[in-house]
């Protein structure tokens, strides 16, 4: 833990409640190992399995990735955060959720678009001010037949809104204005390849787009004036074919730019890359057990010494403390988290 200052490090954990998930689980964060100690259980929301953070860390949000779809605000004081309000609908089957320009933008899976939901000044949420519907669809017979959101976030510069859609195997970029969303440009990824989720390079130059459809990565140049996402290159995560199903669900990349990571269920591995060039894409270095079972996302902490895995089957989340020289993690150990499906890392007290 943090030293007599009183300061401590708090996780927050979604998870699947119809899959026999807690709800949101709070944890205490040693911030000298990097392990979990399990303090609270909030089962509010039915199936909160996607988590974000206030800019100021006193809010948290996290959607209800359920038929429905929804998005609800909880307020964090102390060890159990408390529910702000009425859960605000979304579109269907909402997997992600992230915070820009005074909204929660939503991924909605099911439906196949973004909701934005303003953000008012006591952090509650109002009514959704907009939805912008995807279109199109991909070759995969069972997965791409129509839109499916996956993945949104703002940009380093916050001057766009990016979404990933597996349906359509492609990029968005929008803009919010005044609460309404509008498509900037759309960017093509390889057809099939059903990208996921997407991290950003620490100079805000490049772009890495996790497939969840094939193991692989695309790396892109990203322009943040012009708002153009360029595909340069698509690397495997893993070593060799895989032997039955893979399917690659987190990325997250190291806050001084050297490594990327990536969390593949079916063969259960986290992989390691590093960035070269933003034309030569990335380099597969290694390949480690992920420490549970199907993992389904991936956190690291703000110094890029812990990284944490959500273990959906296995009911966990692992966390590892990564080798600077070779971006290797290496098992630290694990909390007991039944469905967990993210983590979120506060800041401390």
């Amino acid at each position: 833990m943090a030293d007599g200052g009183g300061r401590r490090r708090r996780a927050y954990i979604g998870s699947f409640t119809a899959a026999g998930g807690l709800g949101v689980l709070t944890a205490a964060v040693d911030e000298e190992s990097g392990a979990l100690t399990p303090l609270s259980a909030v089962n509010s929301v039915a199936d909160p399995s996607y988590l974000a953070l206030s800019p100021a860390g006193d809010m948290l949000y996290a959607v209800s990735e359920t038929a429905q779809g929804a998005v609800a605000a909880y307020r964090l004081k102390g060890d159990e955060p408390s529910l702000v309000g009425p859960l605000v609908p979304v579109g269907g089957g909402p997997t992600h959720l992230s915070l820009f320009d005074g909204h929660v933008l939503t991924a909605d899976y099911g439906s196949g678009g973004v909701t934005a939901v303003p953000v008012r000044h006591d952090g509650s949420l109002a009514p959704a001010s907009d939805v912008l519907r995807h279109e199109g669809s991909g070759p995969h017979a069972q997965r791409q037949q129509r839109p499916h959101a996956h993945h949104v976030r703002p940009d380093p510069s916050r001057r766009w809104a990016v979404s990933v859609d597996l349906g359509t195997d492609s990029v968005r970029v929008c803009a919010l204005r005044d609460g309404i969303l509008s498509l900037h440009r759309e960017i093509a990824l390889r057809p099939g390849s059903g990208p996921r989720h997407l991290a950003f390079h620490a100079d805000g130059a490049a772009a890495y787009v996790v497939n969840e459809l094939s193991p692989t990565v695309t790396t892109c140049h990203w322009d943040a004036v012009r708002g153009v996402l360029r595909p340069v290159a698509e690397t495997s995560v893993l070593a060799d074919p895989p032997a039955g199903d893979a399917y690659p669900s987190g990325i997250v990349a190291s806050p001084d730019g050297r490594y990327v990571w990536t969390a593949t269920r079916g063969p259960d591995v986290l992989s390691v890359l590093v960035p070269g060039t933003v034309g030569q894409g990335l380099r597969l270095v290694a390949t480690v057990p992920c420490g549970g079972a199907w993992p389904r996302a991936l956190a690291l902490d703000p110094t890029g010494r812990f990284l944490y895995v959500a273990n959906e089957r296995s009911g966990d989340v692992t966390w590892f403390t990564v080798d600077p020289g070779t971006g290797v993690p290496v098992r630290g150990g694990s909390m007991k988290a039944p469905a967990a499906s993210c983590v979120v890392l506060g800041p401390g007290d």
